[in-house]
């Protein structure tokens, strides 16, 4: 294989996603008839991170706001109101059934979160969580842990009770800077 040849074969394979290793490992085989045949090993780096230059999408750069705090309380009252009527709509003349109540979970999450979106709040990260139960004499606590900054960050939290389920609701408005 001439030099040239080596060289193109070399620029397409690096086009590719791969890099030949021609110049350090040239190996040359025999094929059936005894000649001497050039063939070159190749590695590929498609799969590993950070090779793929091909498909780089152009870097955004953002200022520094240097804004260390929130220009606007979160409301905890309005997201308290909502909690309430998210939860009595959707739970007032439910019975508990376990697989109606798992997907009622992930729904009536995913309202409370739009509808607190909706309020237009500011970097804020708005995190739900919906505990649905079955109402039979028993007692549960939650308990949940944060790293947070108490002059921003905050949470907001309602119970409901029907006949024959309970649902808790909390809401973390976490301060994103």
């Amino acid at each position: 294989m001439s030099d040239l040849a080596k060289e193109k074969a070399a620029r397409l394979l690096k086009k590719q996603g791969s890099v030949s290793s021609l110049s350090s490992h040239e190996v040359k085989a025999k094929d059936v008839l005894g000649r001497n045949k050039d063939s070159m090993s190749t590695v590929s780096y498609v799969d590993e991170p950070g090779h793929h230059d091909d498909f780089s999408h152009p870097v955004v750069q953002m200022e520094n706001t240097y804004q260390l705090g929130p220009t606007r309380r979160f409301p905890v009252g309005t997201v308290n109101n909502i909690l309430k009527d998210v939860l009595t709509s959707y739970l007032q003349e439910e019975k508990y059934e376990a697989e109606l109540c798992r997907q009622m979970t992930k729904t009536i999450s995913e309202v409370i979160k739009a509808r607190v979106k909706e309020l237009m709040i500011p970097r804020y990260k708005i995190i739900v969580i919906i505990h649905i139960g079955q109402l039979n004499e028993q007692s549960m606590r939650i308990g949940s842990r944060c790293l947070w900054d108490p002059k921003s960050d905050t949470f907001s939290s309602y119970a409901f009770k029907n006949t024959s389920l309970f649902a808790h609701a909390n809401v973390y408005a976490v301060y994103f800077e």
